[in-house]
């Protein structure tokens, strides 16, 4: 056996166990979320929608709603622009704290996802890829977060900003999420994932951090 395989398989253990206890603990959370969305808007707590997994097969990825629940109608737009008015009141709180995320614990658990993977997107853009970077990115399980998370948490801001949204997505932000996504592939290793989770952690609390110290009124 390989090390490679070694590697893979420390990597499927660490996934099942921490997705496995991460549901128990958080399901108490998880309920009252989807019970919260529930009440704020029509429609059903989850979301899901078609990405491209592993040797680009296609999967469902589950996220709480944060939308109307026909926000992500067919030919609707597939990317996130500034205050987007598709956005519900409770979805705004889920997605600043990514806690809309945390579903994703099952497509985990069940093999569609890892931990720490490139973000898996829409076939839409995956059919975008260049042809020489597809293979290496799908060669590994798509992940709940990875180094482009973390550098592109702002990313609806950056394309508000944007004259064409869409097209700065397809030509500067995807291509810049690809390049993380063949350093990650090329240098992955149990110790980068937790390297990588741990960036997670603190982006994400210096976030909520920054956000209580703007919101606070001067003494």
């Amino acid at each position: 056996m390989t090390w490679w395989q070694l590697e893979g398989m420390a990597k499927r253990l660490f996934d099942l166990m921490t997705a496995a206890l991460g549901l128990a603990l958080l399901s108490p959370l998880l309920l009252g979320i989807a019970l919260w969305i529930r009440f704020d808007s029509p429609g059903p707590a989850l979301y899901r929608q078609d990405r491209v997994g592993r040797f680009g097969r296609p999967f469902r990825i589950h996220k709480f709603r944060t939308m109307g629940h026909h926000g992500g109608s067919a030919g609707a737009l597939q990317i996130t622009v500034g205050a987007d008015p598709r956005i519900t009141r409770a979805g705004k709180v889920l997605r600043r704290t990514k806690l809309d995320e945390l579903p994703q614990l099952w497509d985990v658990l069940v093999g569609d996802m890892s931990l720490v993977g490139p973000r898996p997107e829409v076939p839409k853009y995956v059919a975008l890829y260049p042809d020489t970077l597809r293979d290496k990115v799908l060669s590994v399980r798509p992940g709940i977060t990875d180094r482009a998370s973390i550098e592109y948490r702002e990313e609806s801001e950056l394309l508000a900003r944007a004259a064409d949204p869409e097209r700065t997505y397809i030509e500067v932000v995807m291509p810049a999420k690809l390049r993380y996504a063949v350093e990650y592939v090329d240098r992955r290793s149990m110790w980068s994932d937790l390297c990588l989770i741990g960036a997670t952690v603190q982006a994400l609390w210096l976030k909520r951090s920054g956000a209580e110290s703007i919101g606070r009124a001067p003494r």
